[in-house]
């Protein structure tokens, strides 16, 4: 007997990929969301995988989600972006508020009824309601805000994970965890903050636990019709604090000058710590053992 189905936008990101190599693992029919350009690398190399090229169109996406007729949509795709520049505004708003309000109709057009969405910390600046970042996160938001309608007037319903940093083997993203490991092996010298702001550290197996446990929750029709929840280590540490766990366990020192650079524009200095909490989802890797598996595997 087949698992259930799951159709999936940002399968070739860091995230996405392992999400991907996860549910087939689990046993689900797995279908994935591509834009013409996107590089396969890092979806694995299973004859089980169905691959759509989506052409950009409301009729195209609403093709792709009808032929995949998914049990649970995995929403990562999005466009990152820390600083946004004046030419950047539109890719924002076309990656991360059309293209998923796209996919909203598109679903409700197939019958298909259970989003998984993933949101940002970076939502709530200084632990705010909503007090973005950043225009990335203005974007995240107000899909959310758009999403809202489909789940009050229509029946999707939806569960938003806001990731806080996640890190883990094979990220290719230029991350601190990536800088770290550059500068520790090339023994250059790095420029950074004072510092003192607080990072919190999630790592991929925990994420992609997490959107599992989410997906069960929409198939089991547990909870509201639109809930949101933080995946978060409950750990933070201090940038500094960090860095010093990273050169003990790895072994390697860091040339590192505090203060070397300001802070950029709205640091977040303090994560966001007002964030409900996915039930029977907790994160399992402690940051020493998820160094520790990230430097094994280079």
């Amino acid at each position: 007997m087949s698992g259930p189905t799951a159709l999936l936008t940002g399968a070739t990101g860091f995230i996405g990929a392992a999400l991907t190599r996860r549910l087939l693992a689990d046993g689900w029919q797995v279908h994935v969301v591509l834009r013409p350009a996107s590089s396969r690398a890092a979806l694995p190399a299973d004859g089980a995988l169905h691959v759509h090229v989506h052409d950009g169109s409301s009729a195209g996406l609403r093709a792709i989600v009808g032929a995949a007729r998914p049990d649970v949509v995995f929403h990562l795709a999005s466009l990152f972006l820390a600083q946004h520049g004046p030419d950047d505004t539109e890719r924002l708003i076309e990656s991360n508020v059309l293209f998923s309000t796209q996919l909203a109709e598109a679903m409700v057009a197939a019958g298909a009824h259970r989003l998984l969405n993933t949101g940002t910390s970076w939502q709530h600046y200084q632990d705010g309601d909503y007090d973005p970042v950043c225009l990335y996160a203005a974007t995240k938001q107000a899909f959310e805000a758009i999403l809202r309608y489909y789940t009050t007037c229509t029946p999707l319903r939806s569960v938003t994970l806001k990731l806080f940093d996640t890190y883990g083997p094979g990220d290719p993203r230029p991350k601190l965890m990536h800088l770290l490991q550059k500068t520790a092996h090339s023994g250059a010298h790095l420029a950074m903050s004072p510092g003192e702001q607080l990072i919190d550290l999630v790592y991929i197996d925990d994420v992609v636990d997490a959107f599992v446990a989410a997906a069960g929750r929409l198939l089991s029709g547990a909870g509201a019709a639109s809930e949101a929840f933080g995946v978060s280590s409950g750990r933070p540490l201090p940038l500094r604090e960090l860095a010093a766990t990273f050169a003990r366990v790895s072994g390697l020192p860091l040339d590192i000058e505090w203060g070397g650079r300001p802070y950029r524009p709205r640091e977040v200095m303090q994560p966001w710590t007002r964030y409900s909490t996915l039930p029977g989802w907790q994160p399992r890797v402690t940051l020493e053992d998820g160094l520790a598996r990230l430097l094994g595997s280079t």
